[in-house]
């Protein structure tokens, strides 16, 4: 007979360096001194995520707990070593032995030690994006694959599908069904693909960014002496973020604190917004299921906004169904109604934002302390213009330069090309995106289109064929890669609907014959986001509408891609900027003024994202990121009027529906009128 008897841990009293109690409010304290066990931290927008991690960090260490048994996990590098500098200025010691970092540089410190347990080497080396093109290409090549038959994706194309599945632990063709469906037809062979590439990575001894973790992953499931070394080294988990996980990042949290379960997971469920790019928004939602012993922490003072900010933006997340209720709880005094503005067109609304950022900064609210917040970047061009022209400097913080695009400038070189045959560069950017055709074959292209079109310049334009320059492509056709002659008759058939009127006199619907006839296809092969930017391009010709002339419109373009750059490379030289950013960047972010534009429906939300309730769910996530940034002053407007694709008049536009789910009373209607001086 044996008789079980428990052993409890003798702890001295604890004389605490922190006065947990005095830094930290009721809220906070609760989940910094939380007992071990799991815990789900919901930290709404501007509580003091952060300030609660470093205290819990603090906390565990003063409660004898080794630095070395702590994980902690953040989504960039700087963000561990910022929290790990002021857990080290809390307590005036070094934390020699904390694991802190991202999650792919915690993968590749475990990798390092046992790679050989998985077939590589410990010195193997880590490809970055263009590594892993390069060695994708070598792949494709190696399978003799006809990559033109069917329009085969591109190794860009190819990471992005491989990526996805990885992380979100589905299948290569589950993947291409969702989010690739033109490439159904090629599922099977792009799983060969990626098993060749899986296979050369190894035999090369070479990981691309995503093995960090997938490896990881494996290493743990399948060597069990190794998984228990890691369960039981690391006592105390703590995720940064955690609404941002992927399913890959959160099976390797839940295998890491099997062993124990004291992991806390910190995040904002309201502020989940990159399913784009993988993040399981299901993470957070179900972690209580995943844990039924877990404790839910709500930190809900608010320290940024004002009270009316913060009326506001409970009401914006009311009424999303999947959530974790919560209230945040100003801590500031009273200030201003946010400000609904109804402008005319986007003109108007542009003329709005200029003016009262002038005034504003007059009123002494510097410009760096003020943002342009906007769902697609392509809703802030009117302001762009408009702040150039009252000369307001700006910074464009929205990723690449939106002109600067490939897909933007590939569709405006055949615009310039119709508008300036002699234009060199865009006909050779044009022909270099057809099979078969690079540097040296544009060269001769254009070479003997020259001669040609030579010839035919020299005719009157009264007595011209036309179309010219389509005429000139056909006779070039001896000069014809043999690879590229089915593309090059499509390529002088869309010329030759782009040259004639009334097709050339407008922009708009030069563009939107380019992206139907030959430029979608190239879209689908190029680009992993073909629908985002095939709806840039879309947008592009709605843009294009308002300009009576191709001339005039390329001419507000090449306007347009000066003023991104001047805004760039102004930072050094300007004391002060307001901030135009696409909302998904300014998370993180607080100003004291925020303008958030385009609030009609199909832009903000967009069109896409209507087709399902998470969908919806997440563009009202969205909005409510965009509200939370203010500290101060809010505006929200939304043009009335919208030009009609192909200039054949306007129409009016819907308010947002986010715009409609606010009670009344927590906005204050701003009524635009014009006033005019000579009146």
């Amino acid at each position: 007979m044996s008789r079980e008897y428990v052993l409890q841990t003798f702890q001295a009293p604890v004389e605490f360096q922190i006065d947990y109690a005095r830094e930290l409010n009721p809220q906070q304290h609760a989940a910094v001194t939380a007992p071990p066990g799991p815990a789900l931290v919901i930290a709404g927008a501007g509580s003091g995520k952060t300030r609660t991690l470093i205290y819990r960090v603090a906390f565990l260490i003063e409660q004898g707990i080794p630095p070395e048994r702590i994980l902690l996990l953040t989504f960039t590098n700087k963000a561990a070593k910022e929290m790990m500098r002021r857990v080290t200025d809390l307590l005036g010691s070094e934390l020699q032995g904390l694991w802190g970092g991202t999650f792919h540089s915690i993968g590749n410190r475990v990798l390092r030690r046992h790679a050989d347990l998985l077939g590589y080497k410990q010195d193997f080396t880590i490809m970055d994006r263009e590594d892993a093109k390069d060695l994708l290409n070598a792949v494709v090549g190696e399978m003799n694959i006809d990559v033109k038959a069917k329009r085969f994706p591109k190794a860009e194309v190819l990471n992005d599908i491989f990526s996805l599945s990885v992380n979100k632990e589905t299948s290569i063709p589950e993947i291409i069904a969702e989010q690739y469906d033109y490439f159904a037809e090629l599922a099977a062979q792009i799983e060969e693909v990626h098993k060749g590439y899986v296979a050369r990575k190894k035999s090369t001894n070479a990981m691309d960014f995503d093995d960090l973790l997938v490896l990881w992953l494996k290493l743990l499931r399948e060597h069990e002496e190794i998984r228990e070394q890691y369960q039981r080294r690391f006592q105390f988990i703590m995720v940064d973020e955690y609404q941002d996980t992927n399913k890959l990042q959160g099976d390797l949290i839940d295998l890491l604190a099997a062993r124990h379960s004291n992991v806390m997971v910190v995040g904002d469920d309201s502020q989940s917004i990159y399913s784009w790019r993988g993040a399981n928004f299901l993470n957070i939602i179900k972690f209580p299921e995943r844990y039924p012993k877990a404790k839910v922490y709500k930190i809900e003072t608010n320290y940024r906004s004002t009270p009316e900010i913060l009326n506001l933006a409970n009401s914006v997340i009311a009424a999303n169904a999947n959530q974790f209720v919560k209230e945040l709880v100003p801590a500031r005094p009273s200030g201003t109604k946010p400000a609904l503005v109804m402008c005319e067109d986007a003109r108007q609304q542009s003329a709005f934002v200029a003016q009262r950022v002038l005034e504003l900064r007059d009123e002494g609210v510097a410009l760096d302390d003020m943002a342009v917040l906007y769902r697609s970047h392509f809703h802030a061009m009117e302001l762009q213009m408009e702040f150039q022209s009252r000369n307001i400097p700006f910074a464009i913080t929205s990723g690449i330069r939106f002109f600067e695009q490939a897909h933007i400038k590939d569709v405006a070189a055949y615009l310039k090309f119709i508008g300036n045959p002699s234009d060199e560069l865009s006909f050779k950017r044009i022909v270099r995106m057809l099979p078969g055709v690079g540097g040296k074959g544009a060269d001769k292209l254009w070479a003997r289109f020259g001669a040609v079109f030579g010839v035919q310049s020299s005719v009157s334009s009264a007595d011209a064929p036309a179309p010219r320059i389509a005429t000139s492509l056909q006779k070039c056709n001896d000069a014809v890669p043999k690879k590229a002659i089915a593309a090059w008759a499509q390529l002088s058939a869309t010329i030759a609907q782009l040259e004639v009127p009334p097709v050339r006199g407008s922009a708009s619907k030069m563009i939107r014959l380019v992206l139907e006839a030959v430029y979608e296809d190239y879209l689908k092969q190029e680009f992993a986001n073909f629908r985002q930017r095939q709806e840039d391009l879309e947008q592009l010709a709605e843009f294009a509408v308002r300009f009576e002339t191709l001339e005039e419109f390329l001419s507000q373009l090449a306007l347009l891609t000066n003023v991104e750059a001047e805004s760039s490379q102004a930072v050094s030289k300007d004391d002060e900027q307001i901030r135009l950013s696409t909302i998904h960047q300014a998370k993180g972010l607080e100003f004291g003024v925020v303008f958030v534009i385009m609030l009609c429906d199909g832009l903000f939300p967009s069109n896409r994202s209507l087709d399902s309730a998470e969908g919806e769910e997440e563009e009202r996530r969205l909005f409510y990121v965009a509200v939370t940034r203010a500290k101060d002053e809010l505006y929200l407007s939304y043009p009335l009027i919208r030009v009609t694709p192909g200039n054949t008049g306007n129409f009016m536009q819907t308010p947002s529906r986010f715009l409609g789910e606010i009670p009344k009373d927590q906005l204050e209607e701003w009524n635009l009128r014009s006033y005019n001086s000579y009146s």
